[in-house]
C-alpha cells in the first residue's frame, strides 16, 4: 500500500461524479443569466417556486408529494449530511458505492459499514448480506439506523432487477432501518424502454426518503442543486423539520441563479428532455463500445445500464498487472490514469477492496479534449464514426489489448 499521501486524500482528492462533458444547454444558460442580478439566494430548503417544480417532476415518477414534503440544497452531499445527522446512529452503505458516501458519515462521527452487493449488480446491498452485517454491528455495540442504497448506481452502471430490491427492503424493515434512495442516475438509463427501474419509495412509501442530484442529467455539475423527497406521515414532518435545522445551520442555500435554472429544468420542457435523451443515448453508445473493448481483452464488466461510467475488474489480467508492479487498486489508478490519459480511480475509492484490481472509468473523456468536438459527438447521428471518438476507442481498446 502507499504511504505517499500526494494526491490520494480519501476526502479531498476523492473523484468527481461522472460528468456528461457537454456544453451547458443554451435555454439553460439564458435562464440562469437573466437570474444572474438576483442578489439572495433560496430559503432553506427551497423557495415555493422551486418546492413546486420539484413536487412536479417526482409525482412525473409515480412519487406524489406536498411541497412541504421536498427540500432542496446545493448538492446531494449537504441532503446527506443533513439525513444523517438528522436520524442518527450508524450507517450502512452497498460496496461499492459512490466515494462521498463513506465520507460524509465519517465527518459527521458516524461509522460507515459497507455491505456487499450480489453478482448481477450493484447499488442494492444482498439481503442476507444486510441483515448479517446489521446483526454483527448491533453485537459489537453498534446502533445501525440508516441505509443508503442507489437503484440506479454509482459506481458500477447497473440497475437492481425488482425483486433483489423487494427482498432488501423487507429485511431492511424488518431490522427498523430508514432508507435514503440516491436516484440521482434513475433519468440516465440506456434503454428505458427495457430496463425496470422501481425506486424503493414506491415500493416502501413510509420508509424512504428519495435524495436526486440534478447533475445526474438535469444541470451542470458545477450549478449544485439537489432535492430531496419525505415520505408522507407525522414522523415523516418531524424529519423534515430536523433536516432544515441542519441545513439551516450549514447555511446550505441554492443561489438564486442556479434555482432560476434548477427551477427551469425540473419543469422539463422540450429543449431540456431532448437534450437529456441526446445526452444518454450518446453516453450509451460510448459506453457500449468501451464495455466491448475492455471485455474483448478479457478484462470483466457488467453492461452498463444508465450513467456516463462502466466498472470494470481485471482480476483476469492479473498477471500482467504484477508484470508491471501493479499489485492493488491504487496502483492500478495510478497505471491507467496514466495510459489512457484520463481518470482511472480504483475500487477502493468506492469502498470495494484495495487488493481487487477494479477501477470506474468515465465516457465523457472519449468524446473529445474540446467544446466542439463533444458538441460535434451530440449532433452526429454516428457518434463512434467521428475520427476523434474511434481513436479514442482505439487507445482505450491497445492499452487493456496489452494487458490480455
Amino acid at each position: 500500500m502507499r504511504t505517499d499521501p500526494e494526491g490520494h486524500g480519501p476526502v479531498r482528492f476523492g473523484p468527481s461524479v461522472p460528468d456528461d462533458g457537454l456544453p451547458v444547454l443554451p435555454e439553460l444558460s439564458a435562464v440562469l443569466a437573466a437570474a444572474a442580478s438576483r442578489p439572495a439566494a433560496e430559503p432553506v430548503g427551497g423557495g415555493p417556486a422551486l418546492l413546486d417544480a420539484a413536487r412536479g417532476y417526482c409525482e412525473r415518477r409515480g412519487l406524489p408529494s406536498a411541497s412541504d414534503g421536498i427540500a432542496v440544497a446545493p448538492g446531494a452531499p449537504a441532503l446527506l449530511v443533513a439525513l444523517t445527522a438528522a436520524i442518527g446512529g450508524d450507517v450502512l452503505v452497498p460496496r461499492p458505492c459512490p466515494a462521498w458516501w463513506a465520507p460524509y458519515a465519517r465527518l459527521l462521527g458516524r461509522p460507515a459499514f459497507h455491505v456487499p452487493t450480489p453478482a448481477e449488480s450493484g447499488g442494492v446491498p444482498d439481503p442476507y448480506a444486510l441483515l448479517e452485517t446489521v446483526r454483527r454491528v448491533r453485537a459489537e455495540g453498534g446502533d445501525p439506523r440508516l441505509l443508503v442504497l442507489s437503484v440506479a448506481d454509482d459506481p458500477t452502471a447497473t440497475v437492481a432487477p425488482p425483486e433483489l430490491l423487494h427482498e432488501t427492503l423487507e429485511a431492511a424493515v424488518g431490522e427498523g432501518l430508514h432508507l435514503v434512495s440516491d436516484e440521482t442516475w434513475r433519468d440516465t438509463l440506456h434503454a428505458p424502454h427495457d430496463t425496470v427501474l422501481l425506486s424503493p419509495a414506491e415500493m416502501l412509501p413510509e420508509r424512504v426518503t428519495v435524495v436526486t442530484d440534478l447533475s445526474g442529467a438535469l444541470l451542470p455539475p458545477g450549478w449544485p442543486a439537489a432535492l430531496a423527497r419525505f415520505p408522507p406521515g407525522q414522523d415523516a414532518d418531524a424529519l423534515h423539520a430536523r433536516v432544515l435545522d441542519v441545513l439551516t445551520a450549514l447555511d446550505a442555500r441554492v443561489a438564486a441563479p442556479v434555482a432560476a435554472a434548477a427551477g427551469y429544468a425540473l419543469t422539463e420542457p422540450e429543449p431540456v428532455t431532448s437534450r437529456v435523451t441526446d445526452a444518454v443515448r450518446l453516453h450509451a453508445r460510448v459506453a457500449a463500445a468501451a464495455h466491448a473493448a475492455i471485455v474483448a481483452a478479457g478484462a470483466l464488466a457488467r453492461p452498463p445500464q444508465c450513467g456516463r461510467h462502466l466498472y470494470v475488474d481485471l482480476t483476469p489480467l492479473a498477471p500482467a498487472l504484477t508484470a508491471r508492479g501493479v499489485g492493488d487498486a491504487q496502483e492500478l489508478e495510478d497505471f491507467l490514469t496514466a495510459r489512457l490519459g484520463m481518470p482511472a480511480p480504483g475500487g477502493h475509492r468506492f469502498g470495494d477492496d484495495l487488493e481487487a484490481p477494479r477501477v470506474r472509468l468515465c465516457t465523457a473523456p472519449l468524446l473529445g479534449d474540446t467544446a466542439e468536438r463533444r458538441e460535434e459527438c451530440l449532433r452526429s447521428p454516428a457518434p463512434l464514426e467521428l475520427p476523434h471518438v474511434q481513436r479514442a476507442l482505439n487507445h482505450l481498446q491497445s492499452v487493456f489489448d496489452e494487458l490480455s
